[in-house]
């Protein structure tokens, strides 16, 4: 089986509207209303792995004024998402949405549980009315619903359910494991030459995700929500306490866009490899920074098609949710191997950006997703760029030294083996912690 680069735009490259954990809770429970001969709802119990739960317990929900919590998505989900829209199902929610869900929590129709035996990305939504009681399952992506269940009765014909994927389809809601495990059998080399595959139509594709996530910069910086990093860096460049160069520009719109999404603003973000902070750190650093540069936008879009193969492709090994910071290695080395492209790099030049980005941020932790991101996103961005202008001058980490490998490939394996085995005990650390606020109160 082989995919094609607009197969993988399709599959890895879609609108998300609020952080992806809570908004895939919200597309389980919907998914599972929606089977449901009437939607008098009474009970809403959802099931989680520790990484879904630790990413949705701070993070606030667009629509709803500043409210958090898995509780909230899947009860706006099961009350008024729309499943046919995927990672955009709460478009459209207000006031009256909101209440209607509340009011389901506090008479303690929802429940939401932690699986530790849950390794992967895992939700299921039960949700029941009356007699009836139907089950949404996702599994491996956030969008990959692969199984609905009404009154235990298995529902094989409904278009939410993904599917196995065909050689030459476009249907952007087909199993991504197929490709996940195609992917993972890539080079760097075979990633660079799937961008010859590039038409006008994936071009046209990379632009509106720059748009998309630009739009989210710009209401970060008029706005100031979240922690307000993107707009205090840009003041601080006003007051000339910072210098306004090409990886201070990165790290400012990247920084405004994270702020704007994790606030809860009702704006879409074009994610990447099923994450939309994934997507700004993707596409925002090397939109910015070639504002400095000679470089046509075509070469840039290119560039950011790259990227995202890179994000995807370090995912694969990493897995979709971890200990560690998808966005500061994923995503970040994503954008290095992008820009080290669009300077003209050759694969030993996108090599040492790769390189540069895995050896500086290593060790970034995932804490689940917060207005907080937004530091860590701008740290990000600035590595991004960084790397990549070291890479352009010859600079890279030496790959004797560390975790690096020989190859891009082996650093990427190593990277993976240290999230999949030596971060276990760390992530149900992190979790721990975080659970002993939420039960002090610290996350109401």
């Amino acid at each position: 089986m082989r995919f094609t680069f607009k197969d993988f735009l399709a599959l890895e490259v879609s609108p998300a509207l609020g952080c992806t954990e809570p908004v895939a809770v919200a597309l389980a429970a919907s998914a599972a209303a929606g089977l449901l001969p009437s939607r008098s709802l009474e009970h809403i119990r959802i099931t989680v792995d520790g990484n879904v739960f630790k990413n949705g317990l701070a993070v606030m929900i667009p629509g709803t004024g500043g409210k958090r919590g898995l509780d909230l998505a899947s009860a706006l989900g099961a009350v008024a998402g729309d499943p046919s829209r995927f990672m955009q199902v709460l478009d459209g929610i207000g006031r009256p949405q909101v209440d209607q869900a509340a009011e389901m929590i506090d008479s303690g129709r929802v429940e939401v549980d932690l699986d530790p035996a849950q390794q992967g990305l895992f939700i299921q939504a039960e949700v029941s009315a009356g007699a009836d009681t139907a089950r949404a399952v996702i599994q491996g992506a956030h969008d990959s619903i692969i199984s609905l269940t009404l009154n235990g009765r298995e529902i094989s014909d409904s278009p939410l359910l993904a599917q196995p994927q065909d050689t030459g389809s476009t249907s952007a809601h087909h199993d991504v494991r197929h490709l996940e495990a195609w992917l993972r059998e890539q080079s760097l080399s075979s990633l660079l030459m799937l961008l010859d595959q590039v038409d006008d139509e994936d071009l046209a594709t990379l632009r509106l995700g720059v748009d998309m996530n630009r739009k989210l910069a710009e209401y970060g910086l008029d706005h100031a929500p979240g922690l307000g990093v993107g707009h205090a860096l840009s003041a601080l460049a006003e007051d000339k306490l910072l210098a306004p160069d090409m990886l201070l520009a990165a790290k400012i719109q990247t920084a405004a866009a994270a702020d704007a999404r994790m606030a809860g603003a009702g704006l879409p973000a074009m994610s990447s490899a099923g994450s939309g902070n994934n997507g700004l750190t993707a596409i925002l650093p090397i939109w910015a920074a070639g504002k400095f540069m000679d470089c046509s936008e075509n070469a840039l879009l290119r560039a950011i098609g790259l990227s995202h193969l890179i994000t995807a492709y370090i995912k694969t090994y990493t897995g979709r949710l971890s200990a560690v910071c998808s966005c500061s290695l994923a995503a970040g080395a994503g954008s290095a191997a992008g820009l080290a492209f669009a300077l003209g790099g050759d694969e030993p030049c996108i090599t040492r950006a790769i390189n540069n980005v895995i050896e500086d941020l290593g060790g970034v932790l995932c804490d689940g997703a917060k207005t907080g991101c937004a530091l860590k996103l701008a740290t990000a961005a600035g590595s991004a760029v960084q790397a990549a202008l070291l890479a352009h001058r010859g600079v890279g980490a030496v790959p004797v030294e560390g975790i690096l490998g020989q190859t891009p490939e082996q650093s990427i394996d190593h990277l993976g083996r240290i999230c999949r085995e030596g971060m276990t005990q760390t992530g149900a650390t992190i979790l721990d912690i975080m659970l002993g606020k939420r039960k002090s109160g610290s996350f109401s």
